[in-house]
């Protein structure tokens, strides 16, 4: 049992070292920041906004981030693959069935042992990007600010982790279409969340108060009222202690509304490029984005559910008495779940960036209609993009997987064509 187990975790490790060398090669081939011809030496182009050091860093720094994220799935993936393979979450169980501990024990100890390992196991990827990032200039948060920002993160995990798996192994062991049942039980679910994210899990993480520019805040304010937005105040949330990245959003549902800038953004741009950034929140709210982000996400579930449980169902099946798994409803089954989950989710990565970057798109243009102009956005976006070294042309595999807006480039492009088209 042993041996077959070392030789699929050995398989898996070949496996991984030659993806890991094709990611690298694809990367190194793929250089960050490719301008095509025709917009050489424009207001898109880097080298007329970078400085040389900083160009230099930026095709540096995202050639390692770029690596790190193709790199994260499938460590991702052989965490839980050695927990389950090599039956160490077997171990775990039979040792919690030993000690004779209720079962509403023995799930939260065995998903506290499951996450805490994975995260563990997880943490020297979140060490070297957060290393970057200091090395870079972006990054400002000490260390044991970042510290304490990964272990609420793991709380609110484990907290998740927790309900969604007793109530998941306490359908699946009702039997029936319970992949069906897993889907009806993800909507309300889903919709707490988006409901509780703003005013509960974010204040968590970061300090949200009053806008503490009055003047900017009624021309945002006014800005929301052209646009039928229901706002009353705005928040500034204090991330330059942490970062010198810029931001701003709106997000939650009904009572839960926000619109929130960044402080580094107040500090970093001028009321011209603020208005466009709200506007282009603003934008997400006027389209009904948070509502189809609700959707979609309901949607995505039901297509996560069906193909994973299938899947699900195959593997136990097939495995599930080589890999100690007595039903599908049997906990020790936790890590295969999760694994089947992070490949799925991985392998749709393209198209819900697709439909992100649609959205994203969106609400530039309608930010631009709304204020009649696209003038300071080409700097906004210049500006953002030196302050973090962002690479303004990603290369195609870049763009499925991680972009989940139009590249800098896109729209500086489209700001230029917005204005030219309206004859300025």
């Amino acid at each position: 049992m042993r041996v077959r187990a070392g030789n699929a975790l050995l398989r898996y490790g070949i496996l991984f070292a030659l993806y890991a060398v094709t990611i690298a090669v694809y990367i190194w081939y793929t250089s960050p920041n490719q301008v095509p011809a025709v917009y050489l030496g424009t207001v898109t182009d880097p080298s007329t906004f970078f400085t040389p050091s900083q160009l230099h860093n930026s095709e540096t720094l995202n050639a390692m981030r770029n690596w790190i994220f193709f790199m994260s799935g499938p460590w991702e993936w052989l965490i839980y693959f050695m927990l389950f393979a090599s039956g160490l979450s077997r171990r775990w169980r039979d040792l919690l069935e030993h000690y004779r501990l209720p079962a509403y024990i023995r799930l939260p100890v065995f998903a506290l042992m499951v996450n805490g390992v994975s995260f563990l196991l997880y943490f020297p990827l979140r060490i070297i990007g957060y290393n970057l990032s200091r090395a870079y200039g972006i990054s400002t948060q000490p260390v044991m600010s970042w510290l304490r920002d990964k272990l609420i993160a793991f709380g609110i995990g484990y907290i998740t982790l927790l309900a969604v798996s007793a109530a998941a192994f306490w359908i699946i062991s009702r039997g029936g279409k319970w992949w069906l049942k897993l889907w009806l039980v993800s909507i309300p679910f889903t919709v707490f969340m988006m409901y509780v994210q703003p005013v509960i899990i974010d204040p968590l993480y970061n300090h949200f108060s009053t806008l503490s520019d009055p003047n900017l805040e009624q021309q945002i304010l006014e800005l929301a009222d052209r646009a039928d937005i229901p706002a009353h105040r705005v928040y500034e949330v204090d991330m330059s202690a942490k970062t010198n990245a810029m931001n701003a959003y709106v997000n939650g549902i009904g009572s839960s509304l926000r619109i929130v800038l960044w402080d580094t953004t107040l500090k970093r741009l001028n009321d011209q490029e603020i208005l466009l950034i709200m506007a282009h929140e603003m934008g997400h709210y006027v389209k009904h984005h948070l509502e189809w982000s609700a959707v979609g996400a309901v949607g995505s579930s039901f297509l996560l559910l069906t193909i994973g449980g299938w899947l699900y169902r195959v593997a136990i099946r097939n495995r599930g008495a080589k890999w100690g798994i007595r039903s599908p409803s049997d906990m020790t089954a936790l890590p295969l779940a999760l694994l089947i989950i992070s490949v799925v989710s991985f392998v749709t990565l393209p198209l819900s960036n697709y439909v992100s970057r649609q959205a994203e798109a969106s609400a530039d243009r309608y930010a631009m209609e709304l204020i009649g102009s696209a003038e300071g956005s080409v700097s906004m976006n210049q500006k953002m993009s030196v302050t973090v070294l962002s690479d303004i042309n990603p290369p195609l595999l870049v763009k499925w997987f991680r972009n989940t807006h139009p590249s800098d480039m896109e729209r500086m492009i489209e700001a230029v064509r917005f204005d030219h088209q309206r004859g300025k």
